[in-house]
């Protein structure tokens, strides 16, 4: 099919005419030759000359034009019933089935109906059209060099630019993806700025497919894994609020100000529970809340982030983030300010007993906290420049870590479908790729994404898909190949060594380390006790160099006396003698 479009344009557009007409030529100039000039001539040699051997090309670019699409949706009803038939009331329609199978062409049809139907039924027996032939055969991917191509980017439809700050994956298909947009700037955000949240469909970047109208903006928002409807989300001023997408774009319910939040709920996740509405929120006014979206009144539990275990307030510390492994529902791990990752039980008896332990590794802000898929005693962390991976059997250090990087490292999360791959984000819009299986020190791919810094990173459930938003509001949607996406050949037991090994490298040095702690101390409590014995002498000499001197001042003191006092006699004895020879 020939692509064509006409370029029109008015007459009067063009300007004046040109109007062409033959003559013969004529001659305005004639200069004659001059000899003398050739003197002046300089012959170059040698003589270099670029000459180009491909063909000259150019290149014109156009602006075609581009077709929106708008997704639409039909609502089916049962029809064909009579107008006095009411298909809701059941009783009406087991008496109109009964009025109809008791006439006389009810049989013949049903029987002409079911030759057709057998002839259907019989072809699927016979072919399984869906039949996999190559369930058995594994695909061998291991020699492909990894790479990543983009293959969407959704922009924020607002002039003013905002932060994309967290994402979600529909759960049922993963054909749409719900960003939250928010501008963490501390009171630099413009009034005029919108702060409507948006869900995309990954196949139309033109639009969004739906517009979340919360009353504050969106830091965070979830899709409930039980049902794909319902989205809950955390707002900047603290308030948890949930949607129902049947219901229109404003939030269903939300929580109220006096029970929320008092700084951005950071991180709010959905819980497996039987009802499918209960969900918790971390913030960093240094609480978890536990709430149920039936209910939004008042939290159902509430936990204050205090490591001491004291319940106070004025010491809990910030939440930057919140993990939490449906696998092992009592269990849930906390990403502090101060660089502290604390592990959690729901199921403690008190609210000082729900603080297990903690995990002590960064010197900032931890962005990113997420359990291994495969193996859920190992965990991820990103903090000030390196990213971490733990055991929960280690406390005082990470048994794996990256090198320290130039840039600020932002999020970070694990492939889903290969227990050796995690992908980190940078603030220089880099995406790193790590494989453990072929490199512990570097990654194996870095990606330049996009120029402004990278802010949040998730993943499709299949591993296939990979969304990354910036800090301008640019979502970048990713397709990894099958050497990201498809589990290698023994990986699982490659790892399970790999993690097992450090762990118990770990746990030696730091029986090690705790052997030289102990050994210092006795060092320390030693010299004391000699420090102790050398303090005595030296106070038995100062008493004693206190007592001689007081002795002598005391001698001295005396010596004086005695000598005043034999001054006075004599003087007392003269003036008896002069009195005498005076009456004599």
């Amino acid at each position: 099919m020939e692509i064509m479009h006409v370029y029109t344009k008015r007459r009067s557009e063009f300007g004046r005419q040109c109007n062409f007409s033959d003559r013969h030529a004529e001659l305005h100039v004639d200069i004659q030759p001059d000899d003398s000039l050739g003197g002046n001539l300089i012959m170059r040699n040698p003589v270099d000359i670029g000459t180009q051997v491909s063909q000259e090309m150019s290149e014109h670019e156009i602006c075609t034009e581009s077709n929106p699409t708008e997704n639409r949706g039909v609502n089916h009803t049962e029809g064909g019933w009579p107008k006095d038939i009411n298909p809701v009331e059941i009783e009406q329609v087991a008496r109109y089935r009964k009025k109809v199978e008791k006439e006389e062409s009810y049989a013949p049809i049903i029987t002409g109906l079911g030759g057709t139907i057998e002839s259907c039924i019989k072809q699927n027996l016979s072919v399984d059209i869906y039949q996999n032939y190559y369930v058995s055969e594994e695909i061998d991917t291991s020699g492909e060099s990894p790479s990543a191509k983009t293959i969407n980017v959704f922009r924020d439809p607002n002039e003013l630019q905002r932060t994309a700050t967290h994402m979600s994956w529909y759960p049922d298909g993963n054909r749409k993806i719900a960003v939250a947009y928010c501008n963490l700037d501390f009171q630099r955000s413009d009034p005029t700025t919108v702060i409507d949240s948006y869900i995309w469909d990954i196949g139309n970047p033109n639009r969004p497919e739906f517009t979340l109208k919360p009353v504050s903006p969106l830091v965070c928002v979830e899709y409930n894994p039980k049902d794909p409807h319902v989205l809950v989300g955390g707002q900047y001023n603290g308030q948890v609020a949930f949607w129902d997408t049947r219901k229109g774009s404003q939030p269903v319910d939300m929580t109220p100000i006096e029970s929320s939040h008092r700084d951005p709920p950071y991180k709010v996740v959905w819980l497996a529970s039987k009802t499918g509405t209960e969900c918790f929120s971390s913030s960093t006014d240094g609480r978890i809340l536990w709430w149920d979206i039936r209910k939004l009144g008042e939290p159902t539990e509430t936990l204050v982030l205090d490591i001491s275990k004291k319940g106070e307030i004025a010491n809990a510390q910030g939440s930057s983030v919140l993990e939490w492994e449906s696998t092992i529902p009592t269990k849930f791990m906390v990403g502090t300010e101060e660089g502290v990752i604390i592990a959690g039980n729901r199921k403690a008896k008190t609210p000082q007993d729900k603080i297990v332990g903690t995990f002590h590794g960064h010197i900032g802000p931890v962005y990113a906290l997420q359990r291994n898929p495969f193996f859920t005693k190992n965990f991820l962390t990103v903090g000030d420049w390196t990213a971490r991976i733990w055991s929960e059997d280690i406390h005082d250090s990470s048994i794996m870590w990256t090198k320290y990087h130039n840039v600020y490292l932002t999020d970070a999360c694990w492939s889903p479908s290969r227990p050796a791959v995690f992908y980190t984000t940078k603030r220089d819009g880099t995406l790193d790729v790590w494989d453990l299986l072929f490199k512990q020190n570097d990654p194996v791919l870095s990606l330049q994404v996009c120029d402004e810094a990278l802010q949040s990173i998730r993943i499709q459930d299949n591993g296939q898909y990979l969304a990354t938003g910036s800090q301008l509001g640019t979502v970048n949607l990713l397709e990894l190949n099958e050497s990201l996406s498809v589990l290698q050949r023994n990986e699982k037991a490659v790892i399970t060594g790999m993690f097992e090994r450090e762990t118990r490298r770990e746990k030696i040095l730091e029986a090690r380390q705790r052997e030289l702690k102990i050994k210092e101390k006795l060092t320390k409590s030693a010299d004391k006790d000699e420090d102790v014995v050398d303090d005595e002498l030296e106070e038995d000499l100062v008493a004693k160099a206190e007592k001689e001197f007081y002795e002598i001042i005391e001698s001295g003191k005396k010596a004086v006396e005695d000598r005043q006092k034999q001054f006075d006699d004599e003087v007392d004895d003269t003036a008896a003698d002069e009195i005498e020879n005076n009456e004599d």
